[in-house]
């Protein structure tokens, strides 16, 4: 009975190998990228904010990207709201808590078509040590074979744009109640990758 699997088993083993070696890295450009966000204060004005350090991929094996795996991370002492007195309290225990939690994460779980350039991208968003599942509106604009200063074929390319919406204090960030900051926070991330050679 055990040899019968072995065939079996040999093709599976041959398969993954065989999709797995195909699997394409899109590497971020971070002279074309900006992850931000924008909350209300006092629910009069909203104020943005952004990560100056942070790193992203792409990994793909089919050029359509529904296979898709988004990964990012981002320095939470980087955080910058272009007020350091403000940049300090958000970095502080009652916000992020970075000397804890120095780090917030994605890595997206499905890419869903729902138009020519749009799609859902649902994965698990981790901010101060809490994990949550998230969806995000995202649009895609290429691939694209760009062209190398000596007028040869150059890398290709792709852009990518995501926003959604989440609770901060879903992940513990600040409390509840009478809090000068609104519960709900936009989230924007905008990317050029470039693929990378095999």
């Amino acid at each position: 009975m055990k040899n019968q699997f072995k065939p079996l088993l040999l093709a599976a083993s041959m398969l993954l190998a065989f999709s797995t070696s195909y699997a394409q890295t899109w590497a971020l450009d971070k002279s074309h990228a900006k992850v931000g966000f924008t909350v209300t204060h006092m629910m009069l004005a909203e104020v943005d904010g952004q990560f100056k350090t942070f790193e992203a991929k792409i990994t793909s094996s089919k050029p359509d990207f529904s296979d898709a795996v988004f990964e990012y991370s981002a320095d939470v002492n980087s955080i910058d709201t272009g007020n350091e007195r403000r940049d300090g309290d958000m970095k502080s225990e009652k916000w992020f808590d970075a000397a804890k939690f120095p780090t917030l994460t994605f890595k997206s779980k499905s890419f869903q078509k729902v138009a020519d350039n749009k799609f859902k991208l649902t994965g698990d968003l981790t901010i101060h040590g809490v994990t949550k599942p998230v969806t995000l509106d995202g649009t895609m604009v290429g691939p694209k074979q760009m062209q190398g200063r000596d007028g040869k074929p150059g890398p290709e390319k792709v852009g990518f744009k995501l926003v959604g919406t989440i609770k901060r204090t879903d992940f513990g960030v600040g409390g509840s109640g009478a809090m000068p900051v609104s519960e709900e926070v936009e989230l924007r991330a905008t990317g050029e990758f470039t693929k990378q050679a095999m």
